[in-house]
């Protein structure tokens, strides 16, 4: 499960900025998360406790937005939304599109003291 490697590196994180920004604990963790990104958000959420136990973290509240993925078609040339990888356009059908949006995975917001 790599959700679990992917809190220990948010945890990581954490610990950078708050040696950076001086701050001593975490109490809310806001994530951006695209639909293409392949997190199992599920799992992410329980890997996140686990892995923030007995950290400045423990207990912080951990909301994910999730955004929308998007492509551009090169034979129409339209930015069209995507629901999953390698669907056609909706406009031309064609299955030439490249992503432009919805694999992302960052940290939007931290609340801290």
């Amino acid at each position: 499960m790599h959700e679990m490697a992917i809190c220990e590196s948010i945890l990581g994180i954490l610990k950078e900025q708050a040696a950076q920004q001086r701050f001593s604990r975490v109490q809310r963790v806001c994530l951006e998360i695209g639909p293409l990104s392949g997190v199992e958000i599920d799992a992410l959420r329980f890997g996140f406790d686990v892995v923030m136990k007995d950290s400045l973290a423990e207990g912080a509240k951990l909301e994910i937005d999730e955004t929308q993925a998007a492509a551009w078609c090169m034979p129409c040339g339209s930015t069209v939304p995507l629901k999953q990888r390698f669907d056609p356009c909706p406009n031309c059908g064609s299955h030439q599109l490249q992503v432009t949006a919805g694999e992302e995975m960052r940290i939007k917001e931290l609340e801290v003291d």
